[in-house]
């Protein structure tokens, strides 16, 4: 028998850490190879990944809930072990003292804002790593990251922040060019870098951990531990946050001609399988508005200080699911028609419901819309999906008188609420931006000649 270490893999372009879920498996039990062995959760997505060999489970190095980076041994497997053998692992139960990797410091421990520098957004149209290759578990050559990209743990970064030091300056000495804590006391506490001295004065407000004391004597309460995706969102959204300087601007838009046309559709789509909601239009409206101002289509890439001005169109579908809030994207909007939208929205809505989505298909957005208007309510300030520069929520379209020509006549009406970063568009843009949008959805016969 061979004792042979399992490190976590890299699972996808720039992904430094993982999120162990949940095992598959326990100390002692016999596997065989491509068995399913742990289900690891990214900033891109959830994927389990199989056993590399066939052998009996050893040890297991980390817990459910441990956030560790990638290239730590997480398991111990005696390979080639019978699967009479199992008894034999004695020393599985216990827990090691020696667990190389204790997990870093979660980033969602302290709620305090994440001012690291952003990875730059990539410039080429083609989507990153495909998942075929970012859930193949026993991949032995590592694939360096992108250019730009600072590999860190969360306590380097962390300790980064509180020095003051720009990582992008840092010679990286660890793994695949990971920079180390060995690395920043080499570094000393100079000043940070120019370029990153401004994300660095982000990030002074911090806040101590809040401790929720016992219910009261005769009351009950139930504790859920805080990870997985739901722990996932509050670190994207509590980033969100601290980092983009969000204004929202609101308007009502009288849609009365867009419903009509968009019944017409339904009828024509409906013996192809094919469900025509309104999202199809909005999308076409906000590719002819960004076109206006291109600034509503890009991000800050905080490591350059540059502004990236995206010349390609992929919006992010807020998607409700059972699990928590999950953002797929739509791809090259601007080159599908309202019938290909509508069928890539259909899909892809599915697949995320039923937990079958790619990385790939997580990955690419320039811009997010998030769409309540079926649950209810007037209308909401969306978080921006950082590091995108503008969120668009859609809301319910409502039976209400309009004015037309003088007269008072019935109409429908919806709300769109766009929140923005404004540091990077100004309120003026934002409004103009905004009116682009609803001129064509009040006048639908504009998108078809966009």
């Amino acid at each position: 028998m061979t004792r042979k270490e399992f490190k976590l893999p890299d699972i996808g372009e720039g992904i430094a850490e993982g999120e162990i879920v949940s095992w598959k498996v326990k100390a002692g039990q016999a596997v065989k190879e491509e068995d399913e062995f742990v289900e690891v959760m990214t900033d891109k997505a959830t994927v389990t990944i199989t056993v590399p060999f066939t052998g009996v489970i050893a040890e297991l190095r980390c817990k459910e809930g441990d956030v560790v980076p990638v290239g730590s041994v997480i398991a111990v497997i005696d390979a080639g072990a019978a699967g009479g053998a199992a008894p034999a692992a004695a020393p599985a139960p216990a827990k090691p003292a020696a667990a190389p990797t204790p997990p870093p410091v979660p980033k969602a421990a302290a709620p305090a804002p994440v001012a690291i520098p952003t990875p730059p957004v990539p410039k080429p149209v083609p989507p990153p790593v495909p998942v075929a290759a970012a859930a193949a578990p026993a991949a032995k050559a590592f694939v360096p990251s992108s250019p730009g990209k600072v590999l860190a743990a969360p306590a380097t970064r962390r300790r980064a922040r509180e020095l003051g030091i720009d990582l992008a300056s840092i010679a990286p000495t660890g793994p695949r060019g990971r920079v180390t804590n060995d690395d920043l006391a080499a570094a000393g506490t100079a000043a940070p870098a120019a370029r990153g001295a401004a994300p660095a004065a982000a990030s002074t407000a911090r806040f101590a951990p809040v401790s929720i004391p016992p219910a009261p004597a005769g009351r009950s309460e139930e504790r859920i531990p805080f990870r997985g995706l739901r722990r996932k969102i509050a670190e994207a959204m509590t980033r969100s946050k601290y980092t983009a300087t969000h204004f929202t601007y609101v308007d009502d838009i009288d849609v009365t001609e867009l419903v009509k046309i968009r019944g017409e559709a339904k009828k024509a789509f409906a013996d192809k399988g094919v469900n025509i909601t309104y999202l199809p239009f909005v999308m076409k409206a906000i590719v002819a508005a960004m076109r206006e101002f291109p600034a509503m289509n890009s991000s800050l890439d905080e490591v350059t200080n540059e502004l990236v001005i995206k010349k390609y169109f992929n919006f992010g579908i807020a998607t409700d699911t059972d699990n928590g809030l999950i953002v797929p994207v739509i791809k090259d909007v601007d080159r599908k028609s309202i019938g290909e939208l509508a069928k890539d929205l259909q899909d892809l809505a599915a697949r995320t419901r039923d937990g079958k989505v790619t990385v790939e298909d997580l990955t690419g957005g320039t811009f997010t819309i998030t769409n309540a208007g079926n649950i209810g309510g007037l209308f909401a300030t969306p978080v921006i999906n950082f590091p995108e520069v503008a969120i668009l929520g859609v809301h319910a379209i409502k039976d209400t008188p309009v004015i037309r020509d003088g007269a008072c006549v019935p109409g429908k009406k919806m709300y769109l609420s766009v929140s923005i970063d404004h540091r990077l568009v100004d309120g003026a843009t934002g409004a103009r931006w905004m009116n682009v949008v609803k001129d064509h959805l009040e006048q639908p016969y504009r998108l078809l000649l966009g």
